[in-house]
């Protein structure tokens, strides 16, 4: 006998501060997706308006320079993809391919809305996970220019 089991969302990354019963109701504003090796989560050029948080899997993140192919990093359980366009609606800057069978949760800038109108305590610790991941990864590109320039 088996039993389908509803996805949950995990406490880890931007939804560790959230309790249990937050990230259920969390979760139904948005849609649980499978993505299969080799599918594109995002598309570079691409208009985006939503964030994705990786429930399993990994996935790399790619962009065109020069009419190259440039690997800019790899997104794993409990991380995110998508948070500058959610804030900033815009055409992505990268294209996110799963590198083996992936399960997402994807919630976009509207869904994201009503959340925050219903829910303002738990979406403000949401946005706070949401400010610190984009302050990492621009420290990290600092570092990366500091370093090219001082090479």
């Amino acid at each position: 006998m088996s039993s389908l089991s509803t996805p949950k969302l995990p406490a880890q990354g931007i939804l560790e501060p959230l309790g249990d019963e937050d990230r259920d109701i969390l979760s139904g504003y948005g849609e649980f997706l499978p993505v299969q090796p080799g599918q594109h989560l995002i598309e570079e050029g691409m208009q985006q308006n939503s964030l994705f948080f990786v429930v399993s899997g990994k996935f790399h993140a790619t962009a065109m320079r020069g009419g190259h192919k440039v690997l800019l990093g790899s997104i794993q359980k409990g991380e995110t993809v998508g948070e500058i366009n959610l804030l900033d609606p815009n055409v992505a800057s990268a294209t996110v391919t799963a590198v083996e069978f992936s399960q997402v949760w994807r919630i976009d800038g509207g869904s994201l809305e009503s959340y925050i109108n219903e829910y303002p305590r738990a979406a403000a610790w949401l946005l706070i996970g949401v400010g610190r991941t984009i302050a990492h990864r621009l420290r990290a590109v600092n570092e990366k220019i500091a370093a090219f320039y001082s090479a």
